[in-house]
């Protein structure tokens, strides 16, 4: 018997209940032939209260559209409660929080099982990410040990907090965090204090003198030189402009002030400069 079957077969016997009751609610409600003294007042007559049942037919269609739902969106179901709660439950419990039977349908249980993001030692399901860290200096330590660079993708799911702890990290100065402007990611690097070196003055004025040059073309072709990839490409983006018609928008020149009899003249020492003013 399914459970829409089990719905109306409950329904019937609320009713069948709800008959029975008023018929013996109404024969118990006839006064009794009693002697009464002669001028006594009658009773008034008490109204009928209708019988009230629990109804319970919201949750029991709740029910009915969760397990009746595709296997991924039960499978989300799990997976969620299984993330924000970082507890171990059994079937039956995940039953009684989410209405997802995972003995009840092998291809929900089959996909929970094998699925990457959760662990199943027999009995209890978890929720599994690819780090198993338990706070902020597990998380330091990890990073440390990827110098090139680790993707915060791939450790932000390790415990609820993962994300304030990287940036409670990088106030610190222990870590970096940057963006990665190809793949749109944060990526977190670590900042080693035995990487930090003292540099003299003159090698800093040697960097500072280097003349860089003014077109950001140029500037590409020598990070490309260096076996540095540039971050842009302004000379794919400028050809596309001029095949869709866009000219770049030249830098409006500044008009000069010209000098008049009004302006006031703060080079009084030498008056030959101004000789000739506009009128």
């Amino acid at each position: 018997m399914d459970l829409k079957d089990s719905l109306s077969k409950f329904k019937q016997q609320q009713e069948r209940c709800q008959s029975s009751l008023a018929s013996i609610a109404a024969s118990t409600s006839k006064p009794k032939h009693r002697a009464q003294p002669v001028n006594a007042p009658s009773a008034p007559a008490r109204p009928l209260q209708p019988i009230k049942f629990s109804n319970d037919t919201e949750r029991l269609q709740h029910i009915n559209s969760v397990r009746k739902s595709p296997v991924g969106a039960q499978i989300k179901l799990v997976i969620e409660l299984l993330y924000k709660t970082r507890q171990a439950f059994t079937a039956e419990q995940i039953n009684e929080t989410t209405y997802v039977d995972i003995h009840g349908n092998k291809a929900v249980f089959d996909s929970l099982r094998n699925n990457p993001k959760v662990n199943y030692d027999g009995r209890r399901f978890s929720y599994k990410s690819k780090y198993d860290l338990k706070g902020k200096d597990q998380l330091l330590v990890l990073v440390r040990k990827y110098p090139e660079g680790l993707a915060v993708v791939e450790v932000k799911d390790a415990y609820p907090t993962v994300l304030e702890d990287l940036q409670v990290l990088k106030a610190a100065g222990e870590v970096w965090l940057l963006s990665n402007m190809d793949s749109q990611e944060d990526i977190v690097y670590p900042n080693d204090p035995k990487a930090k070196i003292k540099v003299d003055d003159d090698l800093k004025q040697l960097f500072r003198e280097i003349e860089l040059p003014r077109d950001m073309v140029d500037i590409e072709k020598e990070l490309q030189k260096n076996g540095i990839k540039p971050m842009t490409n302004t000379a794919k983006r400028r050809a596309a402009a001029q095949i869709n018609g866009v000219q770049p928008k030249a830098k409006p020149k500044k008009k000069q002030r010209e000098i008049t009899r009004r302006t006031k003249l703060t080079n009084a020492h030498l008056p030959e400069l101004f000789k000739n003013l506009n009128p």
